[in-house]
Parts: C-alpha cells; sequence; structure tokens
C-alpha cells in the first residue's frame, strides 16, 4: 500500500464516476425518449407566470448584484461555523472566544452595510 492515504478516496471517485454515469444515462434516455411537440406557446420566453415586455437586456440596477454578494459572503462565512462546531469541544475555551472574536467581526460588516443603507430596498 502506498502510505500517501490516496487509496482512502478510491470508494468516493468510484461513488462520483457512478453518479456521473447514471446523469448521463438518464439524460440521454431522456432526450432520445422523450416526447418532442414543439408549438409557438412552447417555444415563447417564459417569465414566471407573466406575458414577456420590453427588452431582455435592459439594464439592472446595481443594488441586486451588491445584495447577490453580500448574501454569497455571509453565506459562506456562516459555512465556517459546521466544522467549527464538530470540533468545539476538543477546542475548549480558546475556540470559543476564538470563534466569538470571528462573530463579532462578522456583525461588525453586517451592521456597517445596514448603517449605509446597503440592505434598504426603499431608496
Amino acid at each position: 500500500m502506498n502510505d500517501s492515504g490516496l487509496h482512502a478516496y478510491g470508494p468516493l471517485v468510484i461513488h462520483l464516476l457512478v453518479a456521473a454515469t447514471l446523469a448521463g444515462i438518464i439524460a440521454s434516455l431522456s432526450k432520445l425518449i422523450g416526447w418532442r411537440r414543439p408549438n409557438k406557446a412552447k417555444q415563447q420566453a417564459y417569465e414566471c407566470g407573466m406575458e414577456p415586455t420590453g427588452d431582455a437586456r435592459e439594464p439592472f440596477s446595481v443594488k441586486f448584484y451588491l445584495v447577490a454578494m453580500i448574501f454569497i459572503l455571509f453565506d459562506v462565512e456562516a459555512i465556517f461555523l459546521y466544522p467549527w462546531a464538530l470540533v468545539f469541544r476538543r477546542l475548549g475555551m480558546y475556540g470559543f472566544v476564538e470563534m466569538m472574536i470571528y462573530i463579532a467581526i462578522l456583525l461588525v460588516g453586517y451592521f456597517y452595510l445596514w448603517k449605509k443603507g446597503a440592505l434598504d430596498w426603499h431608496k
């Protein structure tokens, strides 16, 4: 056996290959066997159940992108809480203080965005 530890990833690689193969087979069978009856209603653009109006290339407000990036930022930061929770008992008081500092930094960023009006939609 190799001492690199890569042999432990064998089941994961097999799982990913089986999942990718199965997804490919299902998508291919759907394309080959599925019914195709195109008509005018099916070929029309669909916008949330409403009739499409206006130009699709209309510029969006920067506010949408800002809120999306803020969401991604805080969502990714919240993911770091899960591994910390798993090793919390081993870390002891040091880990607790460390995470409280981390959460305090996140809250400072959140309140900064709130005070700047980045989360206010009524402007």
